[in-house]
């Protein structure tokens, strides 16, 4: 069976909001959609007697919570093949778990008693920082959430020849029919290269030159393997949080997650973690490995 689109419900609602999005992304890939609610009603209110018609109150929350989501998922997408699970342990490790087995794991911004000027939920940053596979932190206006800008977004680093970011967009610019639109940023560094005479005297042609080889690397293959997505490529000077963040009128902005060799977990860095808290877009996080010690700019 093939892996599901997983989508972790609260019923809040910015985990609704998620909840729409995962629908209409698991259509749009024609793969189920399994919705997930994590409860530890059980460690606090204990198992009702065998003797008792009685249901704990925390164990009616959490069905209704399921139940509800699942409605609402089936007025949305009728067809859309979807399981769902209340499962017996705290957010975050339960949405880790279940992120082992599914092909995309979709979260919201913020979820139920978060702080109100918190800018990203802490079980949203967690899952986002730690996750074996992709993940959506659903955010954004309306347009956004809503796919009418028909532009999907990446940011390419320096280490992103042919990456898995690299091959999510793609697909998802795929699967949207939307223009994939790719930037690579560059800076001029306070010593090094810049103060090189050549350097001196190409000025930004060095630097947009280098970015445009790189991109012209990170791209290849995908590209072949996606001839009809439309492609439009950017090497712009200054911080890559930064230009993505205001570039991020887009139906999605894709980022790459370092895990480093020999750490535990994953660490986000300055570029994910700005777009997560400040992006006016869906943000998908996707993982990729590699040994560098420092992460540089896009």
């Amino acid at each position: 069976m093939e892996s599901p689109l997983v989508v972790g419900v609260d019923g809040s609602d910015a985990s609704l909001t998620a909840l729409d999005w995962a629908v209409d992304e698991a259509v749009r890939r024609g793969i189920p959609l399994r919705i997930v609610h994590a409860s530890l009603w059980e460690r606090y209110e204990g198992v009702v007697p065998a003797w008792t018609t009685d249901r704990p109150t925390g164990q009616v929350l959490a069905e209704n919570i399921v139940g509800t989501a699942a409605e609402r998922a089936r007025r949305r997408a009728p067809d859309l093949p979807l399981t769902t699970a209340v499962l017996a342990e705290d957010a975050t490790s339960a949405l880790l778990s279940e992120g082992r087995e599914g092909t995309i794991l979709v979260v919201g911004a913020r979820g139920r008693g978060e702080f109100a000027d918190l800018l990203l939920g802490s079980v949203s940053l967690i899952v986002a920082a730690r996750a074996p596979c992709p993940v959506v932190v659903v955010r954004g206006d309306r347009q956004a959430l809503e796919a009418r800008h028909g532009r999907v977004l990446l940011g390419v680093g320096e280490h992103d020849l042919d990456s898995s970011a690299v091959r999510f967009a793609f697909r998802e610019a795929a699967v949207r029919d939307a223009e994939l639109d790719v930037v690579r940023t560059w800076r001029r560094q306070a010593h090094g290269p810049a103060d090189h005479l050549l350097t001196r005297r190409a000025g930004a042609a060095y630097f947009t030159e280098g970015a445009s080889e790189l991109l012209d690397k990170a791209l290849e293959a995908a590209a072949s393997e996606h001839p009809q997505v439309r492609l439009r490529r950017s090497t712009v000077e200054g911080s890559a949080h930064k230009i993505l963040t205001e570039r991020s009128a887009a139906d999605l902005l894709v980022v790459g997650a370092r895990r480093r060799d020999g750490l535990v977990g994953m660490e986000l860095g300055r570029v994910a973690h700005r777009a997560l808290h400040h992006a006016s877009c869906p943000v998908a996080v996707v993982p990729q490995r590699r040994p560098e010690t420092a992460e540089g700019d896009l």
